[in-house]
């Protein structure tokens, strides 16, 4: 009977260092993914990582702690992002019906960075356009208005990421880049 309830015992303190583990790992997540934007935004958000709810947030704001898998990269959407981001995710048709809005206040990680005007790019990282833009701001604005503006990130200043698809939208560099 001791050494069941030994081992017992020693699964439940295995247990618990996981899941304090487990708790410790979230706090990195959800610090990293609010650092994405203000706190005026970021605080009051609720946070994901890879489809699992790690803090429930009250604003209608999601921040994420990576874009793409290991990328390093945090961003926090509005409800229209959130949209644009599955449509991408499962290459869906996508329409934007009104303004929306994400912050990436720390750019794109290490391992972030993606071709400019394919977001299916079979090897971004080696694309002739890949991009890794330091802090900015992402909009999506409904109907034509990205084909008004430069898709070139070199020009200065804010410029269309992903134009001609149904994922155009603006990017607005407010930081330099690595």
């Amino acid at each position: 009977m001791k050494t069941l309830i030994g081992k017992w015992l020693v699964m439940a303190g295995l247990a618990a260092v996981t899941v304090s583990a487990q708790a410790e790992d979230h706090g990195a997540l959800i610090e990293l993914a609010r650092s994405a934007a203000p706190s005026m935004v970021s605080a009051d958000a609720t946070v994901m990582y890879r489809g699992e709810v790690l803090a429930e947030g009250s604003n209608g704001w999601v921040c994420l702690p990576e874009t793409m898998p290991d990328d390093g990269s945090p961003m926090c959407n509005d409800a229209v992002w959130m949209e644009m981001m599955q449509a991408v995710g499962t290459k869906a048709p996508y329409e934007a019906s009104q303004m929306g809005f994400s912050y990436m206040l720390q750019g794109d990680g290490e391992k972030g960075g993606v071709s400019n005007s394919d977001p299916y790019h079979a090897d971004h990282m080696n694309a002739d356009d890949f991009i890794r833009e330091g802090p900015h701001l992402m909009l999506i604005v409904p109907g034509d208005l990205a084909d008004s503006i430069t898709d070139n990130p070199d020009a200065g200043g804010p410029y269309v990421m992903w134009k001609g698809t149904p994922y155009a939208h603006i990017m607005v560099p407010i930081g330099e880049r690595d």
